[in-house]
């Protein structure tokens, strides 16, 4: 991204946060995806977080091919509220060097930043949408939760992917590429979770969250003991 155009569009983010005269235009939101760069990694399933980013960009016609903070950066207007979208390029367990300085450098409260990353305490295409929270032991989000200097107040949409099979490790369960059939349930997930991300964006979270956890509760009952 040209240092002009980073520039601009960090006045437009800070000015929408900020400004006393911006109090009633639409804020801005950071959505970050959280996954390994590189093609080694490419479909597995702790790159579920770049999945799902990558498809929303691409139904709204956004490019993320810029790099700043560390991330592969794009950025846009949605029902003429500013988004940038944001893939950190540091490898999962060090996202937060990436999304902490992205959320200060455009100077953005936490309840405007959104992170979505795989989740195996939840089944293969089950997503939970969730104003705050913990970390489950998911490294990824530890560490973009340190460097938020310990502030767990930010949404994030959770990825199912399941858990391994019998006693398989699970960090190589991790760095596997889906199956045939767990990778169309994520295909199916990741299009209800781009239709989500525009109602946070149009309805906001609250709203959204409570619609969307609904329906995935219900498909949470139906596809819980399906094998991944």
């Amino acid at each position: 991204m040209a240092p002009l155009v980073r520039l601009l569009l960090r006045r437009v983010f800070s000015t929408a946060v900020s400004s006393p005269s911006s109090l009633s235009s639409p804020r801005p939101w950071l959505f970050i995806g959280l996954g390994n760069p590189g093609e080694k990694f490419r479909s597995t399933r702790h790159n579920a977080g770049f999945d799902m980013i990558d498809a929303f960009a691409r139904s709204q016609g956004i490019s993320i091919n810029t790099v700043h903070c560390k991330a592969l950066v794009g950025e846009g207007m949605i029902e003429g509220v500013p988004i940038l979208l944001a893939k950190p390029q540091t490898y999962m367990n060090l996202s937060g060097e990436s999304t902490g300085a992205l959320a200060a450098y455009y100077k953005l409260p936490l309840n405007r930043v959104l992170v979505m990353y795989d989740d195996m305490d939840l089944p293969c295409g089950v997503l939970r949408l969730q104003p705050k929270g913990g970390h489950a032991h998911h490294k990824g989000l530890k560490n973009v939760i340190h460097h938020f200097h310990a502030n767990r107040e930010f949404a994030r949409l959770r990825v199912g992917i399941g858990r391994p099979p019998g006693q398989m490790d699970p960090r190589a369960f991790l760095l596997q590429i889906f199956t045939r059939t767990s990778r169309e349930r994520i295909d199916v997930a990741i299009e209800e979770g781009v239709d989500v991300l525009k109602m946070v964006i149009s309805n906001g979270l609250t709203e959204a969250a409570k619609l969307f956890n609904t329906e995935q509760k219900y498909k949470h009952l139906k596809v819980q003991n399906l094998p991944v």
